[in-house]
């Protein structure tokens, strides 16, 4: 009787540690750990494992995580897809400095916008400018961008008169050109650079209340601008015959921004845009009437003179001030 139900013993014993083997091998029979060695540790890690996936609130948030960066990843994909230009006429550039800034100047209409300096705002503190560079006929998303490297002590002692470099880029963040800008003490110059090569210069010329700017490309001045000072925001760059070139208007951006901050606003005029590219919004833009349209070399050098007008002018000298009282040095 006690050997019946020794064998009956036994037996249920080998039964259960077959089921428990075939379980195991069906668990880990395939991949990697067919010959791993089934210690007490490894089985405890195992089990945590396996809480973690089938844990409902993992799965939420492993969701979440997925659905926030695909969201990411679309608009990535949306802001680096760069707006067609507006200008087909300057589609063939006639040289490699000029085919390489095209897909951010051949356009009609720029609109530049300076980025709030929350640390001057706040504490006086100069930060390096930045801004960002719109096609009012695309708004949805910047063709382009600038931003300042400067030194950090030349900013607080200088201010307006540090000299810095500024990197101008398209959409994805390929630097297309730079402008560079000298310490100043009485007259200011800014040169607008290719990959390294001069190609033209802005130089600011004296005067108590008026604002004159002259603009060379290589050692050929090709425009001017007489602004007679005072509140008058427009600068329109005119040819050796008093013809109209191009203009940069400083927008009025409220009395909020204009009093507290220097995040001023500039549209870059360059002419007419292609009639295709005039639709919604676009189409109720007026396009400003030029005698020639600019090359795009020449373009460029009209964006160095908006960056020029933004520090010489409508960047305060540090504490509370109005931009527009700045009217001559």
């Amino acid at each position: 009787m006690k050997m019946n139900w020794a064998k009956e013993a036994w037996s249920k014993l080998t039964n259960n540690n077959k089921n428990k083997n075939n379980i195991l091998c069906r668990r880990f029979a395939n991949g990697a750990f067919s010959d791993h060695q089934l210690t007490r540790d490894f089985l405890v890690k195992l089990w945590v494992a396996d809480t973690k996936i089938t844990n409902p609130k993992n799965q939420i948030r492993s969701r979440r995580f997925v659905r926030h960066h695909q969201g990411a990843a679309d608009e990535a994909k949306r802001v680096l897809k760069q707006p067609p230009i507006t200008q087909s006429a300057l589609s063939n550039p006639k040289s490699l400095q000029e085919a390489k800034v095209a897909p951010l100047l051949a356009r009609s209409n720029l609109l530049i916008t300076r980025d709030i300096e929350w640390a001057n705002l706040v504490f006086g503190f100069e930060q390096e400018n930045r801004y960002a560079i719109v096609d009012v006929c695309y708004p949805q998303s910047p063709v382009g961008f600038i931003r300042e490297q400067s030194s950090i002590i030349a900013r607080q002692l200088l201010r307006t008169r540090r000299p810095f470099v500024a990197q101008i880029t398209d959409a994805m963040g390929s630097e297309l050109f730079t402008v560079r800008r000298p310490i100043w003490w009485i007259t200011s110059s800014i040169y607008a650079e290719i990959d390294g090569k001069e190609i033209g210069v802005v130089h600011r010329r004296w005067h108590l209340w008026r604002r004159i700017y002259d603009l060379y490309l290589g050692n050929k001045q090709f425009a001017v601008v007489e602004n007679p000072g005072f509140w008058n925001w427009t600068f329109t760059m005119k040819d050796i015959n008093g013809e109209v070139l191009a203009q940069v208007d400083r927008d009025w951006r409220g009395f909020g921004f204009e009093i507290l901050t220097d995040a001023g606003q500039y549209v870059i005029r360059f002419g007419s845009s292609d009639p295709s590219s005039k639709i919604g919004l676009a189409s109720a833009i007026e396009d400003l009437e030029v005698s020639r349209p600019l090359t795009l070399a020449e373009r460029a050098v009209a964006v160095a003179l908006a960056i020029s007008l933004d520090n010489d002018y409508f960047s305060r000298h540090g504490g509370w001030g109005l931009p527009f009282m700045a009217v001559g040095e």
